[in-house]
């Protein structure tokens, strides 16, 4: 299975300007290149058979001719291949030149696509040779000894994805083709292009392209010309890109003089998921006064098996290097202002928070300090609460004693221990037996000392609970599942370090750098098994659920496309292929959605909390679950993975 990946290709082939029998072959080199490499549809650029910049030659009828008779040698090259190429050529039609995308396969032209904003301002002049496609509507052209129907308005339905072409110009346009196709189905644009080069219009144009996917939820593929094009008056670099929902997948190398094939895989079952999701999108059709798409099937041809040449982050929700950096400014100002505003609104100057020494309640306790620095008040108004209990490590412990007392807030000790042992007195319960109810105990007993307080102070809560322990229900009911506000609500395991990290390098003193970057050290634990012989950790959370970098993938996938259980593991497989074998992930994502499914009564009732991203599972943004749904089908499919 593909998964939903299409791979496609964009061509820049080398050209002579009005030599069609030499550009030909280039075009066949480059599509037979793409046929052994499983491309499914490859895209060459504007008027590739004649060259774009022909000038007043596109007025010889040889010129014309030449570039038929071209095409018939490509359509008999292409007889025997399955690959769908679109090339483009001059087409005279009842008096008129039309700038056209011929769309082939096996020998066969399915659709001609004429250009329909035809630039003629500044260094173009493409009205004094061109006619808009707009003129004549949809019509049927005999072209190659084939009746072809012609109209801007065509959606090709492939085995795999529909898709739609538009022509340059049409996509600068204000309301460009591409947004209607899109909005009837077309699921990839293709784009064939002659965009000449000038300072700083490259960035202008891949931001426009990024754009038009996104707005689209398309993949979207742009073939400029190239090297070969006449440079009398301007110079043609080459420009390839292929696009998906506004995230470039790849790009051609700029001003190269050797032809180019770049080509990736675009995920149509993705563009899909996005579609079904965005209510915007399907609330536009209604707006859409155009005409009815004419809709043409291609030929049906062998499903090729492929290995993505795409790469699979296994970190979606942490970008690298500058992005990095920028994510983690940005998500650290919303939770401040997300804290901020419920500080305002309550009249509150008190909160109250559990430090244990780890990450995510050092993250929100840096949270609360820049707050109240923020809003002028005094940082004594954060009361900073450790309570040591049965499996609190030295280490821990003196890292939350003396990150509290390097960021100058109220220290407050409270050991649970007595509390629980009476507690488990009274419920007579054996306290060697280390289970749930001996560690759920604890952090019940925790989050009643935290509770009480603020009620004593006139305070808030603050929840120290992320986004991964939502996803698995790692927290224990009415225990720290509980608080008045939760700033990390929405902030993954994986980036929950990176944020501290990021805070230790750029926003804190010396001292407090120091014990920061201790805790990021840490085993991640909730410390209520008592520790080993030696005062380590003895119980390590991702022993016992599974690593969180594997827990984050799925869950990114399955909040933000719904992914079925075979493709994640397909996608993890790729991702995580030099780090995990097969059974393990398939034995971790079996537990994800045993977990995920089984814990959703904790996420039906959570606390307030930023969405800091484009995931949340709160129940009143991104996740609203039934607590009782099945999970039959998913852990079935688990379970038949690898067979």
């Amino acid at each position: 299975m593909n998964y939903g990946f299409v791979r496609v290709a964009t061509a820049i082939p080398g050209v002579k300007v009005g030599d069609c029998k030499y550009n030909a072959p280039q075009i066949e080199s480059l599509i037979i290149q793409a046929e052994g490499k499983g491309v499914e549809i490859i895209c060459f650029p504007e008027l590739s058979i004649t060259a774009y910049s022909c000038g007043d030659l596109f007025s010889q009828q040889l010129l014309l001719d030449e570039a038929e008779m071209c095409l018939i040698g490509i359509l008999d090259f292409t007889r025997s291949l399955d690959i769908i190429s679109i090339i483009g050529l001059p087409i005279s039609y009842h008096g008129t030149l039309l700038n056209c995308a011929a769309v082939i396969q096996k020998g066969k032209i399915l659709g001609l696509v004429p250009k329909t904003y035809l630039p003629n301002y500044k260094e173009f002049y493409e009205q004094r040779w061109f006619t808009s496609g707009d003129v004549h509507g949809d019509c049927n052209v005999l072209i190659c000894g084939q009746l072809v129907h012609l109209s801007r308005n065509i959606i090709f339905n492939t085995p795999s994805c529909c898709f739609g072409v538009e022509i340059c110009e049409d996509v600068w346009a204000p309301i460009p083709p591409s947004s209607e196709l899109a909005l009837k189905g077309a699921e990839i644009i293709f784009n064939l292009s002659a965009d000449n080069e000038g300072v700083g219009k490259q960035d202008y144009l891949k931001s426009l392209l990024a754009q038009q996917s996104a707005r689209c939820l398309a993949g979207y593929v742009f073939s400029g010309a190239g090297f070969g094009e006449s440079t009398q008056d301007l110079v043609f670099a080459g420009k390839g890109f292929i696009y998906e929902n506004g995230t470039l997948l790849a790009e051609s190398e700029r001003f190269s003089f050797k032809e180019q094939l770049i080509y990736t895989e675009i995920d149509v079952e993705c563009l899909r998921s996005e579609r079904l999701i965005n209510t915007t999108f399907s609330a536009s059709l209604a707006r859409i006064h155009s005409k009815d798409v004419q809709q043409i099937d291609t030929e049906l041809f062998s499903k090729k098996e492929i290995e993505l040449s795409r790469v699979i982050n296994p970190s979606p929700f942490v970008p690298t290097g500058k992005a990095l950096e920028e994510r983690c400014e940005e998500v650290f100002a919303i939770q401040i202002e997300g804290l901020a505003k419920r500080l305002v609104h309550t009249q509150t100057q008190t909160v109250v928070i559990g430090i244990s020494g780890g990450l995510d309640s050092t993250l929100a306790l840096l949270v609360c300090t820049k707050t109240f620095d923020k809003l002028g008040l005094p940082r004594k108004g954060i009361i900073g609460i450790t309570m040591p209990g049965f499996g609190t490590t030295d280490r821990t412990y003196h890292n939350a004693i003396s990150l509290m007392e390097s960021l100058e807030i109220t220290i407050r000790e409270i050991s649970i221990n007595q509390a629980c042992i009476q507690h488990f007195k009274d419920i007579d319960f054996d306290m060697s037996n280390h289970n749930t109810t001996y560690e759920n105990g604890q952090a019940r007993e925790r989050t009643q000392i935290l509770m009480d307080v603020a009620n004593q102070m006139n305070g808030l809560v603050v929840g120290t609970g992320d986004l991964s322990e939502q996803a698995l229900g790692w927290a224990t009911y009415n225990g720290d599942h509980m608080s008045m506000y939760g700033v990390n609500a929405s902030i993954p395991k994986t980036l929950v370090r990176h944020l501290v990290n990021w805070v230790a390098e750029n926003i804190i003193d010396e001292k407090s750098q120091a014990i920061l970057l201790d805790i990021v050290d840490t085993p991640i634990s909730p410390e209520l098994i008592p520790a080993d012989e030696d005062g380590n950790i003895s119980q390590k959370t991702e022993d016992l659920v599974g690593p969180y970098e594997l827990h984050d993938f799925f869950l990114y996938y399955v909040l933000r496309f719904g992914f079925r259980p075979s493709k994640i593991f397909y996608l993890a497989g790729l991702a995580f292929k030099e780090k995990y074998t097969d059974e393990v992930i398939k034995m971790w994502l079996t537990t994800f959605f045993r977990r995920f499914f089984s814990q959703q009564f904790k996420r039906s009732c959570l606390p307030d909390g930023p969405k800091v991203g484009s995931c949340s599972l709160s129940p009143r943004g991104d996740w609203r679950m039934p607590s009782d749904a099945s999970a039959t089908a998913w852990i079935d499919e688990c379970n038949n993975l690898m067979e």
